[in-house]
């Protein structure tokens, strides 16, 4: 069994991804692919299961939004390292849909996502093969802080910064003479 990295600790992955178009049963702590989910969802067979989502990158989320508040879990899939359609995925799913539940990125995620799939609301992570979840969790503090607003911060570092100076201690600016 594979470490994934949930709420900044390392800890053993106790759910099993059900490929697209697999034979796979679907068991309690499954992650099915989104029209999986939709088919089976009102299926009384997999009532009282753990079941969770994976959204490739081509999904729509809002076909969850329904769900969110049911499912414990959604994954998010980045096929690539260049591809960042789950970033926005992340966004919406916590910022337009509300979900509380564990939001995993999955696929081609290592430390250099880290900190930036965090701020996007992404609060697990299946790190690829080739890397180690102990060592890549360090991606979670590459940086300070964030410019702009996320999913952790509301407001963008320029509205949270307190200023030094106020208007009555700036001396009046005279122009050259």
């Amino acid at each position: 069994m594979a470490n994934i990295i949930l709420n900044g600790a390392v800890v053993p992955n106790t759910w099993t991804l059900v490929e697209a178009n697999s034979d796979t049963p679907i068991a309690d702590y499954s992650i099915v692919p989104l029209a999986t989910w939709l088919a089976i969802r009102e299926d009384a067979a997999h009532a009282g299961k753990h079941i969770g989502v994976w959204l490739a990158p081509a999904d729509d989320p809002a076909e969850l939004a329904e769900d969110v508040a049911r499912l414990p879990l959604i994954a998010v899939q980045f096929p690539a390292f260049t591809d960042g359609r789950g970033y926005s995925i992340g966004r919406l799913l916590r910022e337009r849909f509300g979900f509380k539940g564990e939001m995993r990125a999955i696929g081609d995620v290592g430390r250099d996502h880290l900190f930036n799939l965090f701020h996007c609301g992404f609060n697990a992570f299946e790190i690829k093969a080739s890397q180690r979840a102990e060592d890549a969790i360090a991606g979670l503090k590459d940086f300070s802080d964030n410019y702009q607003s996320t999913a952790q911060s509301k407001q963008p570092v320029y509205r949270r910064r307190v200023h030094a100076q106020t208007p009555d201690s700036w001396a009046t600016i005279s122009s050259p003479s």
